[in-house]
């Protein structure tokens, strides 16, 4: 199989969607491999890496969708590189459709068979190709909100940890997953005073079991995070609803009961965002003001670290890459009911059930897909 990596033309996204050791796995069995000439140099891997690794570089991603059977990236493909897409071709990266009906729409048009990382699962429930970024966007949520906190940022002015004499910043998490987990542990341990939120009593006693007094934690309701946001010099949302629309949990209305200069850190903002004054920003331009409090709702929060990044992803990614050119996408699915889960487009037809709820598309199973 042919297998194509474009660099990434998202604003400030500097991952790339294929290692150098990646590439080299999949040449030794026999694909080959084609790198957009620089894709990699955002995360410190230069051409003559993937030349040494086997891989072709071609000076154009024109060149790349033209020629290659299945298209590896890290972003949801861009409006110019969705035209490239053909009938047919396989294309493996993070989609994020329930928000972004513009794309849903063009991917259909195109024929293409998309899978997406984010709705891949794994035997125990999880997401195994959407932790990595993830853990990397939990760990940074703290840090860029900490910078959004400082005055000049127009954020409050405190401190995460405080100094003796004066207390910590006050640090709420919605949402007790991976994304949640990994911002208390940082949040915590830069000091502050931290609340994670989540309606599973099961993950509740988990964090509680695990952290102990690191963190502390509460059962979500509307009430609860009513109360808690009015004390918070920082909020994180961190709620995930696999491959839907992010649910909205706080209103326009309730930044008025927050302290003015808090900051609201979007980590959901993929896939809509679950505040309802969030809006997309960039790594150029990631804050912004809304009735006094700042909002940081960067779409892409891993790029920010693209070589921890990329290297965690294609950790994860490899093997299900490995398959599907060995196999054959639909071979792969078969074989692999996890791998399936992944499938949100083919030929023309939505296969997710929750893109189709968030866009009033009809769906078709991706068992009676790959049957046929």
């Amino acid at each position: 199989m042919k297998i194509g990596c474009p660099k990434e033309i998202k604003p400030q996204e500097f991952r790339v969607g294929m290692t150098p050791n990646a590439a080299q796995e999949a040449v030794a069995r026999g694909h080959e491999v084609l790198i957009e000439t620089g894709a990699g140099i955002g995360a410190g891997f230069d051409n003559d890496a993937y030349v040494a690794a086997g891989a072709h570089i071609v000076d154009t991603a024109e060149e790349v969708f033209a020629t290659a059977d299945m298209i590896v990236k890290v972003k949801e493909p861009q409006a110019g590189e969705r035209k490239m897409l053909r009938e047919g071709q396989l294309l493996f990266t993070y989609l994020h459709l329930a928000p972004d009906p513009d794309q849903t729409h063009d991917l259909l048009e195109s024929g293409c068979t998309a899978i997406a990382y984010e709705t891949v699962t794994d035997a125990s429930g999880g997401l195994p190709l959407l932790a990595p970024m993830s853990e990397v966007a939990g760990r940074l949520a703290p840090q860029v909100g900490s910078w959004t906190l400082q005055k000049a940022n127009g954020g409050r002015g405190v401190l995460m940890g405080g100094v003796p004499g004066v207390g910590p910043a006050n640090v709420v998490v919605i949402g007790g997953g991976v994304v949640g987990t990994h911002a208390a542990k940082i949040a915590a341990g830069m000091g502050a005073d931290v609340t994670v939120l989540d309606r599973s009593l099961p993950r509740l006693r988990y964090l509680d079991d695990v952290f102990g007094g690191t963190f502390k934690n509460q059962y979500s309701t509307a009430g609860a995070t009513a109360e808690l946001i009015q004390d918070a010099d920082m909020v994180i949302g961190a709620v995930l609803i696999p491959g839907a629309a992010a649910p909205k949990l706080i209103s326009r209305a309730q930044l008025s009961t927050m302290k003015p200069g808090a900051v609201l850190v979007d980590v959901a903002i993929d896939q809509g965002g679950c505040f309802e004054t969030s809006k997309a920003t960039t790594h150029a331009d990631p804050i912004y003001d809304v009735d006094g409090i700042m909002h940081y709702c960067v779409a892409n929060m891993p790029g920010a670290v693209a070589r921890t990044s990329t290297i965690a992803l294609g950790n994860a990614t490899m093997p299900f890459m490995l398959s599907l050119a060995d196999k054959g996408w639909k071979q792969a699915c078969q074989d692999d009911p996890h791998l399936l889960e992944g499938l949100n487009v083919h030929a023309g037809q939505l296969t997710y059930y929750a893109v189709g709820k968030a866009l009033g598309i009809d769906v078709v199973s991706p068992n009676v897909i790959v049957k046929s």
